[in-house]
C-alpha cells in the first residue's frame, strides 16, 4: 500500500482561490478596508477556549481568533491553511503535516512544530481537557517533530476520523497553557487568526480587533492578507425578537439565529440580505435514556416516537423554515448518510397506544396520563437553560402536547442550571436529553453511540449494546469509504428503527440576516456554519 501524499501546491491553490474570489466579487463593488461592524448573536460562550468549547453556535465568534492546520472544501476535501498538506503512512497509523512558514501567534510566539505538539500533548491531559482527553487524541502514542516545519502523529491503530480531527483542531499559542485564563479563555489565550480578542464583557458583548500581521488565510478564503474590518463586536441577544428588532432599527449590522416567524421580514427585502445553510453532524434529536425510568423499555421508546408527528410540530413552531431529520447524521455528509431511512417511520398513534398496552401501561389517571401500578408514565426531558436556542423550548413544549394527546405520555420538561445539568448527565438520572452537534467524518456518531466511558461523551441514550461499539470500531479501522458507509448505515437502522434510542427532529441550520451594506456574508465550506468576519466589509 502506497502512502497517501497530499502536500499541496500552495501557489496553485492560491491561484485557484484568487480566481474563485474574483468571480464572486466580480458582480459586486471593490472591497473597502476599515470600519466597524456589530453582530447580534443568540448564544454566549461558556468558555472562550475553542478547544474546550462544546457550543457549536459560538464557533462563529472564536473562529475569528483561532485557526487549524487545514480548511475544508465544499466537497469535504482539505485545502492548505496553517499546514500546506499532509501524508498518511502506508500502514494508516501515522499522519504527517508540513507546516506553513511565516505564521505567528498574536502574542508574538512562533507557530512551529513544537507549538502544535504542545497543543496535542496538553489535550491528552485530562486535568486540562476533561472528557476531550478520551476522544481521538487518546489514540496518539507518539508525536514527532523532525524539524520546525514538520509534525507527525502516530496512532496505536488505524483510526479513519483522525485526519478530520487533527486538521480541524483550533490551535493555541504555547504560552496560553501557562495562563490562568486557559480554562475560561480570554485575551491572554492567543491564536493565529485574522482578529485578536480585545474585550469580553460577560453577558453583554465580545470585541475583536484586526490582526495587522495576518497573511495566511486558507486558500479558499475570499481574499488574502489582513481582514477588511478594523473591529467586529458580537452582542449577546438571546431573544430572537430582540435580535430582529436590533437589526431593523440599525443597532446591529448583522444577526444570526432568525426564527421561523421572523424569516419573512428579511426574505426578498431590498434593505437586507438573508442566507441559510444546513449544518453537518448529528441532527437535533430527542435521545432516550435506556438505563433510567420508563425509557428502559424499548416498547415505551418506540411508543413515544410513534406518538409524535414531527412534520406537524416543525411546521407549527418554525413556519416551514426548518428541515425534518430522519437519521443519525446530516444529509450534507453524503459519504456516510444513508437516506434510505427517510420515511420508514413516523407518527402512528394507534401503534403507540398498542405498544404501551403491551408494556403494561394500561390505566389512566384523572389527567389522562397512562399509569402502571399507580405510577404515571413520565419521561423527564432535562435541558440546560444556557443551551436553549432556536425556539427549542417551544419545540419541546409542542412535543410534550403531542405525546400527551396521542398516547397519554407525560413528557416532563425540566430546565436546569449548568451545574445541575452536568450532575444529571454524570449520574444518568434523566429520561431524555435533546442535543445536536456538528463534527464531521462520523466523529459525531462516535460521540453519541460509543459507551460513555469509551469516548461517548454525549451518549445521552446511554446505549451500550455491543453491536454499536463493534460497528464503530470496524468503521474507524478502515480507510475504505464504502465499508464505512455500510457500517454506519447498519448502525443507523439499529439505533433508530430497532432500538429507538433517539427521535431525530430537525437538521440544525444557521440563518444570517444583514443590512445591505454588509458584504461578504457566507458560510464555512462543507460544515456550513457562519464564517468568521475575515471577508466582511462595509460599503458605507
Amino acid at each position: 500500500m502506497l502512502a497517501r501524499r497530499h502536500f499541496l501546491s500552495l501557489s496553485a491553490a492560491l491561484l485557484a482561490a484568487t480566481a474563485l474570489s474574483s468571480s464572486i466579487l466580480a458582480s459586486d463593488r471593490k472591497p473597502v478596508s476599515g470600519g466597524k461592524l456589530t453582530w447580534g448573536v443568540e448564544t454566549e460562550p461558556a468558555t472562550l477556549n475553542p478547544q474546550l468549547n462544546g457550543q457549536d453556535k459560538t464557533k462563529l465568534l472564536l473562529r475569528n481568533a483561532f485557526e487549524s492546520l487545514l480548511a475544508r472544501s465544499a466537497d469535504g476535501g482539505y485545502v492548505p491553511w496553517l499546514a500546506t498538506g499532509y501524508e498518511i503512512s502506508p500502514d494508516g497509523r501515522t499522519y504527517t503535516f508540513r507546516l506553513r512558514e511565516g505564521v505567528k501567534f498574536s502574542d508574538g510566539q512562533a507557530f512551529d512544530a513544537a507549538a502544535v505538539a504542545t497543543n496535542f500533548s496538553k489535550l491528552k491531559d485530562a486535568s486540562y481537557s476533561g472528557s476531550v482527553s478520551a476522544g481521538p487524541v487518546a489514540l496518539i502514542v507518539k508525536i514527532d517533530t523532525p524539524d520546525t516545519r514538520t509534525i507527525s502523529f502516530t496512532l496505536d491503530r488505524i483510526y479513519a476520523p483522525f485526519l478530520d480531527y487533527a486538521a480541524g483542531l483550533e490551535l493555541l499559542s504555547p504560552g496560553a497553557f501557562a495562563s490562568a485564563q486557559i480554562k475560561s479563555g480570554g485575551p491572554e489565550i492567543a491564536g493565529t487568526g485574522p482578529f485578536i480578542l480585545r474585550r469580553y464583557a460577560k453577558g453583554q458583548e465580545i470585541r475583536f480587533v484586526r490582526n495587522p500581521d495576518y497573511n495566511w488565510a486558507p486558500t479558499n478564503a475570499g481574499h488574502q492578507g489582513p481582514a477588511y474590518l478594523d473591529e467586529v463586536t458580537y452582542r449577546f441577544l438571546s431573544e430572537s425578537s430582540v435580535r430582529t428588532g436590533a437589526l431593523a432599527s440599525g443597532q446591529v449590522d448583522v444577526i444570526e439565529g432568525v426564527s421561523g416567524n421572523d424569516a419573512g421580514l428579511f426574505k426578498g427585502s431590498a434593505d437586507f440580505s438573508y442566507k441559510t445553510a444546513l449544518n453537518t453532524g448529528t441532527p437535533y434529536s430527542l435521545f432516550l435514556n435506556v438505563t433510567w425510568g420508563p425509557t428502559q423499555d424499548v416498547k415505551v421508546r418506540k411508543a413515544l416516537i410513534a406518538s409524535i408527528d414531527v412534520d406537524a410540530v416543525l411546521k407549527s413552531v418554525y413556519r416551514g423554515e426548518r428541515t425534518r431529520a430522519w437519521g443519525i447524521t446530516s444529509p450534507i455528509d453524503t459519504q456516510f448518510y444513508d437516506k434510505s431511512i427517510e420515511k420508514t417511520y413516523g407518527a402512528d398513534p394507534k401503534r403507540a397506544n398498542q405498544l404501551l398496552d403491551e408494556a403494561g401501561w394500561t390505566s389512566r389517571d384523572p389527567q389522562g396520563f397512562r399509569t402502571k401500578e399507580g405510577k404515571r408514565l413520565t419521561i423527564e426531558v432535562v435541558q440546560a437553560q444556557a443551551t436553549v436556542r432556536d425556539q427549542r423550548d417551544v419545540l419541546l413544549q409542542a412535543l410534550q402536547a403531542q405525546a400527551r394527546q396521542s398516547a397519554g405520555i407525560d413528557l416532563a420538561i425540566v430546565f436546569v442550571d449548568a451545574g445541575t445539568y452536568t450532575e444529571r448527565r454524570k449520574t444518568g438520572q434523566f429520561g431524555s436529553i435533546a442535543n445536536s452537534n456538528t463534527p464531521t467524518d462520523a466523529i459525531d456518531v462516535e460521540y453519541h453511540y460509543l459507551p460513555v466511558d469509551q469516548g461517548g461523551s454525549i451518549n445521552y441514550s446511554r446505549a451500550a449494546a455491543p453491536e454499536l461499539s463493534l460497528w464503530l470500531k470496524e468503521a474507524a479501522s478502515t480507510l475504505d469509504h464504502k465499508t464505512r458507509f455500510d457500517l454506519y448505515a447498519r448502525l443507523q437502522r439499529f439505533a433508530i428503527l430497532d432500538q429507538a434510542y433517539a427521535l431525530p427532529l430537525y437538521e440544525p441550520e444557521d440563518q444570517v440576516a444583514a443590512a445591505r451594506y454588509v458584504n461578504g456574508i457566507g458560510f464555512r465550506p462543507f460544515k456550513q456554519m457562519p464564517e468568521s468576519a475575515y471577508d466582511l466589509w462595509r460599503s458605507q
